[in-house]
């Protein structure tokens, strides 16, 4: 049972237990609550912003309720599929042979269990556009590197201990790096490519294909 709290004046806080809940998430986004305005989700807990002059914090905790028990028999709309092309591996991807062999893996099989479905992105933190992805296959699972790096460049895939991520600009980090996308992911002033629910799918290629994508990408920055 979700645990609801009060934030200021127009918010709360449903604290959703140890668990990964994004149903909850995307049923009160598509509920049409009168005075809603905003959902932050992230990993077991979701603020919700509300206008106090169109509702208040006992007939929305109702409402949350209401939903909470609604979910186990409701269809949640998924979000829309990004594909991000990834470099595995090399001087890309430098973590990748210890990944492959904590896993007891090739590195080519380590690529295909992590390449082979979509991620759910969950929430966006702790840089501005990181997505925080659910459904990491368990035989992938590797703890972060007891030293974090001082300098992750952007665009670097990384697994650390149960999830799997992108940095969308360059960072420290701590995180085992397995590959790059060439993509630019975050540019201020400009929208991102994915928002929290929408899932991401990892997207194999090589050397060639990741600087003829970096190419395009940098003519795109400087308005070729």
């Amino acid at each position: 049972m979700m645990e609801l709290r009060p934030v200021g004046v127009g918010g709360v806080l449903a604290v959703l237990g140890n668990a990964i809940r994004s149903e909850t998430g995307a049923q009160v986004e598509h509920a049409h609550i009168c005075g809603l305005e905003e959902t932050v989700p992230a990993y077991a807990s979701l603020l919700v912003k509300y206008d106090p002059f169109l509702t208040d914090y006992d007939a929305l905790c109702g409402t949350l309720r209401a939903l909470e028990r609604q979910i186990s028999a409701s269809t949640v709309t998924e979000g829309k599929i990004v594909e991000i092309p990834v470099c595995y591996g090399g001087a890309y991807g430098e973590d990748l042979p210890f990944v492959a062999r904590h896993a007891g893996m090739t590195e080519r099989e380590v690529v295909a269990l992590h390449s082979g479905q979509p991620y759910r992105i969950y929430m966006l933190g702790f840089l501005p556009g990181f997505p925080y992805l659910g459904g990491l296959d368990e035989r992938l699972h590797t703890p972060r590197l007891s030293t974090p790096r001082t300098r992750i460049p952007a665009g670097s895939v990384g697994i650390g201990g149960k999830q799997t991520g992108v940095y969308p600009m360059e960072s420290p980090g701590g995180w085992q790096l397995i590959g790059r996308t060439p993509l630019t992911l975050f540019a201020p002033g400009e929208p991102l490519p994915y928002a929290a629910g929408d899932r991401i799918r990892f997207v194999p290629i090589d050397e060639g294909e990741f600087e003829r994508i970096q190419k395009r990408e940098e003519a795109k920055r400087h308005g070729a």
